[in-house]
């Protein structure tokens, strides 16, 4: 999961780029107003590639490993509903 979230990032990053590049370098030829309009959308990619970028899946279960505390592993087992068997 961790590798499509990361090309969905730089995907992101690189449409932002060509935006940009063909906004200044082609569009403003024929129209200013249109090339700020597509730098104004390149500006608001960059924050949604990163929270894309680093939100967790669900298969990223960080909260379901133990700490190394066996009393308060067991006391989260017990809040979740889960039974561990003791080693």
């Amino acid at each position: 999961m961790y590798a499509r979230r990361r090309h969905v990032y730089f995907a992101m990053m690189g449409t932002c780029i060509g935006l940009f590049v063909l906004a200044w370098g082609v569009i403003r030829i024929w129209s200013v107003p249109a090339a700020v309009g597509m730098c104004v959308v390149a500006m608001v990619i960059p924050p949604v590639a990163a929270m894309i970028a680093n939100r967790r899946g669900p298969e990223d279960r960080w909260w379901d490993d133990p700490s190394g505390d066996p009393q308060s592993d067991e006391w989260w087992d017990e809040l979740d509903g889960k039974k561990r068997p003791r080693p």
